[in-house]
């Protein structure tokens, strides 16, 4: 495989070792940083930014005036852009923590079972619902301001423990083969297929295969994937066949049809067709956006 030459921008925060977390407030008109990624955890609050896009790992979208995003993959790439936004009074919040905030035999504890759950999934980028959004508005909106660093750290757990009970609602960006997470369920029969299809995306996946893979009839098995997983088989192959693909857009000086036939499409018009309906875009323009956006370090 042909690797890149440029890369994707890997920030220092201004986070300290001493520190719990690092916060910045910004008022501005427009947004200019960079395509990037960092080890440190991020909580990025936006407000009265309707029409910038936000782009996570693989996933692209247009956000409206209030945007609240949780993200923990340590290589998940990240930015904010102007595109269509027009305002003049945008404003910024963004909370970095190390993923050491919580040591383990803290964050193992059965009250914090749902934060930890959070931050799991949370390393393909969570995009949190209005209802979440209000409830934690009034923590966010004085974080900054916190005169007392005990407080502020106080007020900070209770940001996340609320988002966290909400995390039922917030929707996952990026696809898990884009961003490199590891699959986990917590059904032994779907964990068991998952791998498989991991592992064999390339090739051609029938379903009576990984039925008989699980014990199951096709038709059983079929809706027992689609309850565990929220999405019927052939979307799931796809999906995950379309971030190796999206990864190697990103990392690789491959061509389309190189990468058409390596991540399992045996098909270019196909692949190019379920590509812009599931990513707004062709490929060739996904590799485009990505490489404007790329700083050589």
């Amino acid at each position: 495989m042909n690797v890149a030459q440029n890369q994707i921008i890997r920030e220092i925060t201004p986070l300290s070792d001493k520190d719990c977390f690092y916060i910045a407030e910004r008022y501005k008109t427009e947004f200019t940083y960079p395509m990037h990624s960092h080890a440190e955890f991020e909580l990025n609050f936006t407000e009265k930014a309707a029409g910038v896009r936000r782009i996570v790992g693989d996933s692209a979208e247009i956000i409206s005036d209030y945007d609240l995003v949780l993200i923990t993959g340590k290589d998940l790439e990240h930015v904010w852009e102007q595109h269509d936004c027009c305002s003049k009074e945008i404003r910024e919040i963004t909370i970095q923590f190390s993923s050491d905030l919580f040591f383990k035999s803290f964050i193992n504890k059965n009250q914090f079972d749902s934060i930890r759950s959070m931050l799991d999934r949370a390393q393909k980028g969570l995009c949190f619902s209005m209802q979440a959004i209000m409830k934690v508005y009034p923590l966010l909106d004085t974080l900054a301001s916190e005169k007392q660093g005990f407080y502020a750290v106080i007020k900070f757990l209770t940001i996340l423990y609320e988002l966290s009970l909400h995390s039922d609602e917030a929707r996952t960006l990026s696809s898990s083969s884009f961003a490199k997470i590891g699959i986990h369920s917590d059904s032994r029969r779907v964990q068991k297929v998952q791998e498989f299809i991991n592992a064999h995306y390339k090739e051609e996946i029938r379903l009576n295969q990984l039925a008989d893979m699980v014990g199951m009839t096709s038709v059983s098995f079929s809706r027992f994937f689609k309850l565990r997983t929220g999405k019927n088989l052939s979307d799931y192959i796809i999906d995950i066949r379309l971030g190796y693909a999206a990864r190697l857009l990103v990392d690789s000086t491959m061509s389309v049809a190189e990468i058409c036939y390596e991540c399992g499409f045996n098909n270019l018009s196909n692949f190019n067709r379920i590509f812009k309906k599931k990513k707004e875009c062709s490929p060739k323009e996904f590799r485009d956006n990505y490489r404007k956006k790329k700083k050589l370090i």
